[in-house]
């Protein structure tokens, strides 16, 4: 199989160790590429090479070439998206400029030490680092286009399997497969009417002036918005839990919405903009705190349910499908699905931290003692687990790791697809190679036609 590198798509716009990389070094630029209307600079080739180096990245053949090639690959991308006229939008770029700064501020330790780095501003660096965003986000668009049709079949990844080297076969891990029985906190009405208070408080004043946006960053509970003043982006029905969207989709420009409860807690809404069938609304999310009295039912109440289990008074399958109150495997026994994999096998490290330390002593076909820990939402539950079964370190094989294997045949056969793709666009786009580069032995001969 023919791999494509794509270096420049996926490590374009990192920082590495900010001492290794000095933003002073200056760089002699000349126009090295042209691909369509999209040029590439002789600093795109030395920055990336700098960064990977400091990234600790090696090369059995020529970098700046494997780069150079890299960057062909995501112009003509790009270029093609532009005849395409495919477009994202600006809640997408800023959406990513955010998290991609935010990344950068936590390796280097804090937002004035990265203003320090550049000497500029947080905003000024955002406007140097906006428009490739964007063209990162087409080219990603793009690619997952000519990738998105790709499937394969059993039989694929059995040939796939067969005709692969054993020793080139990825050793995979020890793994673990088991069912839970979940207890949500037993929230006395006191907790809850505290926190209706609060964000009645609140909701008060925003409606007699407050800043909607300044409040969500000083009191909001949900993470991942209140550091932009509770903003979402533009999202659609199917993107919200149906009580939020309801309320969402119902309010008027600049109008705040009655308390809504939903399963990650209590909000108040506000519509910022709507589009079609996507809103863009800001929230403040606020979850009742656990008890100490609340913990210590939950934890009684489990503890009781595990004496019985192992009692054999019950089964733990009966168990889940009388009293766990988890809404996703309530009906399968408990059975826990890896949503990183989309199978049953979990390694320790995917595990939420306190699951992994109940389950790295635990016998197969044994319950845990309960304790608590946090769901998908991030709000406090309280737990028991079974382990069903213990695999060993390995290499991949088909009995065991189907998926892995199945994974492994679509990306070879989307490598197949980007190659051949890249053949065809170099044939009837416009591409100039500066002299420098023309000893580079690329992957596609192509790129110097």
């Amino acid at each position: 199989m023919r791999k494509v590198h794509l270096y420049a798509l996926t490590l374009c716009f990192i920082i590495s160790n900010y001492n290794d990389l000095p933003a002073q070094v200056k760089i002699i630029d000349q126009v090295v590429a042209v691909v369509g209307n999209n040029i590439i600079l002789e600093s795109d080739i030395e920055n990336t090479y700098l960064q990977m180096r400091a990234q600790g990245m090696t090369s059995t053949g020529d970098m700046k070439c494997e780069v150079l090639e890299d960057l062909l690959t995501q112009k003509l991308m790009l270029n093609q998206a532009k005849v395409d006229s495919i477009e994202v939008t600006k809640n997408q770029v800023e959406r990513e400029l955010d998290n991609r700064l935010q990344m950068f501020i936590d390796q280097i330790g804090s937002q004035e030490r990265l203003e320090a780095y550049y000497n500029k501003s947080l905003l000024e660096i955002k406007d140097d680092f906006r428009e490739l965003i964007m063209e990162q986000l087409l080219t990603q668009q793009m690619q997952s286009i000519i990738a998105s049709e790709i499937t394969v079949t059993p039989s694929e990844v059995k040939n796939f399997y067969r005709n692969t080297p054993k020793d080139s076969l990825p050793m995979i891990p020890a793994q673990i497969e088991y069912s839970q029985l979940l207890r949500n906190p037993p929230f006395s009405e006191q907790s809850k009417l505290a926190v209706r208070q609060r964000l009645l408080d609140l909701r008060k004043r925003i409606i007699e002036g407050g800043d909607f946006a300044t409040l969500a960053i000083l009191y909001s509970e949900d993470p991942g918005s209140a550091k932009k003043g509770g903003e979402l982006g533009y999202l659609s029905k199917n993107d919200l839990v149906p009580k939020f969207a309801n309320a969402a989709f119902s309010l008027k420009q600049g109008a705040v919405s009655p308390i809504v409860e939903t399963k990650f807690g209590f909000h108040i809404i506000q519509m910022i903009d709507r589009k079609g069938e996507r809103v863009n609304v800001r929230h403040i999310l606020i979850k009742p705190k656990v008890t100490a009295k609340e913990k210590e039912q939950a934890l009684s109440f489990l503890d009781s349910l595990v004496r019985q289990i192992r009692m054999d008074s019950i089964l733990f399958l009966t168990a889940v499908r009388f009293f766990s109150e988890d809404e996703d495997t309530r009906g399968n026994g408990g059975i826990m699905v890896n949503p990183q994999t989309g199978d049953t096998k979990f390694q320790l490290e995917q595990m939420e931290q306190s699951t992994a330390e109940a389950v790295r002593s635990l016998e197969t076909g044994k319950v845990s003692d309960p304790f608590e820990s946090n769901d998908m939402t991030g709000n406090k539950v309280f737990k028991i687990i079974e382990i069903t079964n213990r695999i060993d370190p390995h290499q991949a094989n088909f009995k065991n790791d189907y998926t892995v294997l199945q994974e492994m045949t679509k990306m070879s056969k989307q490598q197949e697809a980007l190659f051949n793709w890249i053949e065809e666009k170099q044939k009837t786009t416009y591409i100039r190679i500066d002299e420098s580069y023309k000893g580079c032995h690329f992957i596609s001969n192509g790129w110097l036609k």
